[in-house]
């Protein structure tokens, strides 16, 4: 097979690993306070969802989130064509396609991790989506799944979607197991095989490559980036969101700066007033912005009594005032 063609779009050194119940607008609006240029990503949409449901809903973000990028999950390229053009007259930097997820509700869906077992139709959902839009088209996946788990697995079907024209792998460094485990301990029982995406690299190095997976520091962000063109962490941004406090100035270049939490809970407090105040946001609750919040003060004095005040604030459905009164003093 002939090396695909290199991208155009560089790989951000970092980004945020898109987290169902995780990721969502709330929690990205609060990860911009604190790193301004790491890619932030939505949950995972499936494609049925944002052709019929409601659409507003699923793709609203606020002007300060970019770089961000939407998720997708499916595997009919005429449905990913149609979602990546809505993507991008919606603003979003990136269209991703999750080909990585393990839950019996992507299988039964035919996406998800599933369709490393078949990489021509991935190819094809791609291609479909690059032909209709300029912004990047990237691909999140696992090392492989079930018996389909050796490296040769992976390069072939590399190989294959990259010559559609995907503009950056993700690879999350774990196999995944369809039967016996459940999505959460697909995330931890399987052994990381970090060396596997770095081979990668090695071995293609037009292509541009992303790790994720077990990655819980910013030292171990600066090892990997020595084999890899980005790193992508997950849990660690929501257990312990200040982490990124130091990404812009440390992987982007940009000048150093001082973000202490409570600012961060002050923008917090002014997002959670304006989205009460806002007749398109009918029905939003607190908890709603307090999720996110419960790690700001994560290894602090206080941590524990803020997380305590945090979860009164959201049982008693309180307005915005309770997430400054709940700070440690």
């Amino acid at each position: 097979m002939s090396p695909p063609p290199a991208p155009s779009v560089p790989t951000p050194a970092v980004s945020i690993a898109p987290m169902m119940e995780r990721t969502d607008r709330h929690h990205r609006f609060m990860m911009r306070q604190i790193t301004r240029h790491t890619l932030l990503y939505t949950e995972m949409v499936t494609t049925g969802a944002l052709l019929h449901g409601p659409r507003d809903r699923l793709l609203a973000h606020h002007p300060t989130e970019h770089p961000i990028a939407l998720q997708l999950g499916g595997d009919d390229p005429e449905a990913l064509r149609q979602c990546a053009r809505i993507a991008e007259d919606r603003g979003f930097d990136e269209v991703n396609i999750n080909i990585g997820c393990p839950s019996s509700r992507v299988q039964s869906g035919n996406f998800g991790v599933c369709l490393m077992g078949d990489p021509a139709r991935v190819a094809a959902g791609v291609a479909a989506m690059k032909a209709e839009v300029a912004i990047p088209v990237t691909v999140k996946h696992r090392i492989g799944f079930d018996e389909l788990d050796h490296y040769d697995d992976m390069l072939r079907f590399v190989d294959i979607v990259a010559a559609a024209g995907a503009d950056r792998f993700t690879v999350h460094a774990r196999k995944a197991w369809l039967q016996g485990l459940s999505p959460k301990d697909n995330r931890n029982i399987p052994p990381l095989r970090h060396d596997e995406v770095w081979r990668l690299k090695r071995e293609r190095p037009h292509l541009q490559i992303e790790i994720n997976g077990g990655i819980t520091d910013l030292d171990q962000t600066a090892a990997h980036l020595a084999h890899v063109d980005g790193v992508m962490i997950g849990r660690a941004a929501w257990d312990r969101p200040m982490l990124f406090a130091e990404v812009d100035h440390r992987f982007f270049g940009a000048p150093a700066r001082t973000v202490e939490p409570a600012a961060v809970v002050h923008a917090m407090a002014e997002h959670a007033a304006r989205c009460f105040a806002d007749p398109a946001d009918e029905g939003f609750k607190l908890r709603h912005v307090v999720r996110p919040l419960f790690g700001i003060f994560a290894g602090l004095p206080g941590a524990r009594r803020w997380r305590r005040n945090l979860s009164d604030a959201a049982q008693a459905e309180a307005g915005p005032a309770a997430l400054i009164s709940a700070m440690p003093a």
